[in-house]
Order: structure tokens, then C-alpha cells, then sequence
């Protein structure tokens, strides 16, 4: 009998681990690069949804820093000097954190690229912050979306907003 136990419960673990396995993340991983010029412009973050919420001033509070993603703060790299929106940045890899509002954000690009979310957020290290509108998206992003153009238009899409920044 303790044997059938035993043999029981080991199968009801392999089947949960097996679950666990085929079950896709919540917000997952994505990437995106371009080369803009010279230049080559990575973005990795993660991908949450909508899922029926109220996301802008709802589960993306406005006026408060934000990972602009899920799970570890979404990176920015650029492999030469740029400039964001007509400011300085230096070649490197930043965290990439913003703070949304109605009618304007900030975009924040922070030294310390590899934290976890905005938990360990310091303004001390901002390398660089810019202001830009946001604007309605031509149509509705289910999961969170970056995109580049070889214009040098960064965009976050995400529900039915755009918020775009340039690089040179």
C-alpha cells in the first residue's frame, strides 16, 4: 500500500511539472533591434497583457516610474553615441523606465541596467530624461509591443496608445 502511495504522488508530480512546462509566461520575454544609420538599437523587455484591464492611470499608475514592462526592467543598448530627441547619449546599455502620464511622459534612460522592475530605482543614476506626448494607436496591442523604424522611431504600443521617441 505505501508503495501505491508513493508511486501515486510521484506520478501527480510529474504531471505538474509537465504542466508547468508547457505553460507559456505570463509576460513573456521579446527583443527588438534595428540598425538606425551606423548605429544598432536593442530593446529587451517583456510582454505583459491586457487581459481586460484598465491599464493606462489604472494598472500603469500616471505620474509614478514604471519598469515599461514586466518581470526585470526593460533594457535600452545602442552601440554608438546617439542622441534622444535631440539629447546626448552615450553608447552603453541602460534601463530603459519611464513615468506615463495623460498628456505627456517621461522617458528615463538609467545606468543600472540589470535590476529587477522599479523596485531598485534611483534618479540619481539617470543618464538621461526626455519628455514626449502620447498619441492613440492606430489599432488595439494586446501584449505590450516595442517597436524601431530605420527612421529612428522608438514606439511603446500598448493597449490603444503609441508613446515614440526619435534616435540619431
Amino acid at each position: 500500500m505505501k508503495n501505491t502511495v508513493v508511486f501515486f504522488f510521484l506520478c501527480l508530480l510529474m504531471s505538474f511539472a509537465a504542466q508547468a512546462q508547457d505553460k507559456q509566461p505570463a509576460s513573456p520575454a521579446a527583443s527588438v533591434s534595428e540598425k538606425i544609420g551606423d548605429v544598432v538599437v536593442t530593446i529587451n523587455y517583456s510582454q505583459p497583457s491586457v487581459k481586460g484591464r484598465k491599464i493606462w492611470g489604472g494598472l500603469v499608475p500616471y505620474g509614478q516610474v514604471w519598469r515599461t514592462g514586466a518581470n526585470k526592467a526593460t533594457t535600452f543598448e545602442v552601440s554608438e553615441d546617439v542622441t534622444i530627441e535631440g539629447k546626448k547619449l552615450t553608447k552603453g546599455k541602460y534601463a530603459l523606465f519611464t513615468i506615463p502620464g495623460e498628456n505627456e511622459w517621461t522617458i528615463i534612460f538609467n545606468s543600472k541596467h540589470d535590476q529587477w522592475g522599479a523596485y531598485d530605482y534611483k534618479e540619481a543614476e539617470d543618464v538621461l530624461r526626455v519628455q514626449v506626448k502620447p498619441a492613440p494607436a492606430d489599432e488595439h496591442f494586446e501584449a505590450m509591443t516595442f517597436d524601431i523604424n530605420k527612421d529612428g522611431i522608438v514606439s511603446l504600443l500598448w493597449e490603444k496608445m503609441r508613446v515614440s521617441f526619435q534616435v540619431k
